[in-house]
C-alpha cells in the first residue's frame, strides 16, 4: 500500500551505489525509443485502474509515445533499480524515497530538473517540499504522495493517567509518561531506537532544537541541546517509561502494542486508522486523532514520496512531461482520494481539505474518525516540514547516533559519553567522505 510504503525506509546501500552509477550519465538504454519505462513501489494491484488510467491519457497526449509500466514489491526497489543500471536499462521515471534519489543525485544518477520545470509547474508544489528534493541548489525530484504523522490517543487509558489529551510538546512528555505507567501499567508511547528503523526519533531530535550536521557535513549534535535530547531519550528508558523493546524492533512493534491496549498513543498516518478498526475495534472505539508531538517552534514532520527520472532516459523531455502530469494538481488529487494519502500540490490539497470538511459534515458517514484523522493530517500539513533532509549519508548518521543512544539507554555509558562516541565515529566517517577544501 502506498500508505505503508511511506511508513518504512528504503535500504541505501552507498558502496554499491557508488560502483554503479558511473555508468549512468549518457548511456544508451531501452531498445525502444518510443516506449518509456515508469516504475513505482506497491501501487498494483488496488490502484492498477487509477495508475493505467493516468498513463492512458498522457499517451493520448502524445501520439506514437507509449509508457511501459513496472509495479515493484517494497523490498526489491533498490535492487532492481540497480540491476537495470547495469544493463542500462534504468527506468525513465522511478518512483523513490527521498533518500534512494538524494543518493543516486549525489552520485549523478539522476536528470537535474531545475530549468526543466516551467514556473507554473513549479508553483504548484509545496514550496517546503520542493526545497526537500534539491541538493546543492539543484532540484532532482518531484514530490508525489505524502503522510503528515498525527497522535491517535486511546482516550481510556488518557483518562486512567488523569489526562484529557496527549501532550503535544516533548517536553511535556517524561511526566505524561510516568503518570501512564503508574495509574495504567501500560506505556505512553513507542519510538523505535533500531538503527536501520524509523527516523522518529533522529526527528524528534530536531524538534527539540538539535542542529545535526553543519553545511560540511560535520557533526553539530555534540551540543547542549544534543546532550539534552540523548539524556531525555536515555532517562526515558532507564526509568521504564518505554517498552523493552525499543531498542530491538521497529514500527510493527508499536502498531502491535497500541492495537493490544498496551499503548496509550501511537504516532502515525491517519490511514493507519482504518487497520485499527478492523483490527482492533474496542481499540478503534476510544481511539481520536490529535496534533502530532512537536518541539517549540511547533514544526511538524512529513513523509514523501517522489518521482525522479533518470539521466539514463532516451527521451529526457517526455521523461519530465511525464513525472510533471502524474503529479499535477488533478491527478495528485485522484491519487490521494484512493490512496487516502495527502497530495504535495497546493491546489489539490486546498481541495482535499474542502471535500474532507464537506464529508464531515454529512450524516451516516461509514467512518467518520477517519475522516477527521485525513482532515488534521491534512491541516498539520500548514507547519509541517521535512524536519532531517535526505542528504548523502543521513542513514548512517541515523544508525551511528542510534548505535550509541541505545548503549545509553541499556546502562553501557553515559548520555554524554554517547553523543561523543557519536560525534567521533561520524565524523571520522564525514571526513573520508566529504574531505575539507583546503
Amino acid at each position: 500500500m502506498a500508505a505503508e510504503v511511506l511508513r518504512s525506509r528504503l535500504p541505501v546501500v552507498l558502496p554499491v551505489v557508488g560502483l554503479v552509477l558511473s555508468a549512468l550519465a549518457g548511456c544508451s538504454r531501452a531498445p525502444d525509443p518510443n516506449e518509456l519505462q515508469f516504475w513505482t513501489i506497491q501501487l498494483s494491484p488496488k490502484f492498477d485502474p487509477l495508475i493505467r488510467s493516468m498513463l492512458s491519457e498522457w499517451e493520448q497526449r502524445h501520439p506514437g509515445i507509449s509508457v511501459r509500466w513496472t509495479d515493484l514489491p517494497f523490498g526489491s526497489v533498490e535492487r532492481k533499480l540497480l540491476a537495470a543500471v547495469f544493463a542500462r536499462r534504468a527506468p525513465d521515471v522511478v518512483n523513490l524515497n527521498p533518500l534512494f534519489s538524494a543518493n543516486l543525485a549525489s552520485k549523478g544518477g539522476l536528470l537535474p530538473l531545475q530549468q526543466r520545470l516551467s514556473p507554473p509547474v513549479r508553483s504548484s508544489y509545496l514550496p517546503r517540499l520542493l526545497q526537500a528534493a534539491e541538493q546543492d541548489g539543484e532540484l532532482y525530484a518531484l514530490p508525489w504522495y505524502l503522510t503528515a504523522r498525527i497522535t491517535l490517543a486511546n482516550q481510556r487509558l488518557l483518562q486512567q493517567a488523569g489526562y484529557e489529551r496527549p501532550p503535544q510538546r516533548w517536553e511535556e512528555v517524561p511526566a505524561y509518561a510516568k503518570a501512564v505507567k503508574q495509574r495504567t501499567g501500560r506505556y505512553a508511547l513507542f519510538v523505535t531506537v533500531v538503527p536501520d528503523g524509523s527516523a522518529e526519533l533522529l526527528e524528534s531530535m530536531v524538534q527539540m532544537g538539535v542542529q545535526l550536521l553543519d553545511d560540511q557535513q560535520r557533526a553539530r549534535f555534540n551540543s547542549p541541546a544534543g546532550r539534552r535530547a540523548f539524556a531525555f531519550w536515555t532517562d526515558l528508558y532507564r526509568n521504564g517509561l518505554l517498552p523493552r523493546e525499543v531498542v530491538s524492533q521497529g514500527f510493527r512493534r508499536a502498531i502491535e502494542l497500541y492495537q493490544s491496549g498496551e499503548l496509550a498513543q501511537l504516532a502515525s498516518g491517519a490511514e493507519f486508522l482504518a487497520s485499527i478498526e478492523t483490527n482492533a475495534p474496542q481499540v478503534a472505539a476510544v481511539t481520536e486523532p490529535f496534533p502530532p508531538l512537536t518541539g517549540a517552534d511547533g514544526a511538524a514532520n512529513v513523509a514523501v514520496m517522489n518521482l525522479a527520472v533518470s539521466r539514463q532516459s532516451r527521451r529526457p523531455a517526455l521523461a519530465v512531461n511525464l513525472a510533471s502530469f502524474i503529479t499535477n494538481p488533478a491527478n495528485q488529487l485522484r491519487f490521494a482520494r484512493a490512496a487516502r494519502v495527502l497530495p504535495s500540490s497546493a491546489p489539490a490539497l486546498n481541495e482535499l481539505e474542502r471535500e474532507l470538511r464537506q464529508a464531515m459534515a454529512k450524516p451516516g458517514d461509514a467512518s467518520p474518525l477517519v475522516g477527521e484523522a485525513r482532515l488534521l493530517s491534512a491541516e498539520t500539513l500548514q507547519h509541517a516540514r521535512v524536519l532531517v533532509p535526505a542528504d548523502p549519508g543521513i542513514k548512517r548518521l541515523q544508525a551511528i547516533i542510534y548505535g550509541q543512544l541505545q548503549r545509553a539507554m541499556l546502562g553501557q555509558l553515559s548520555s554524554d559519553a554517547a553523543v561523543a562516541e557519536a560525534e567521533a565515529q561520524w565524523n571520522a566517517y564525514a571526513t573520508a567522505r566529504w574531505p575539507r577544501n583546503p
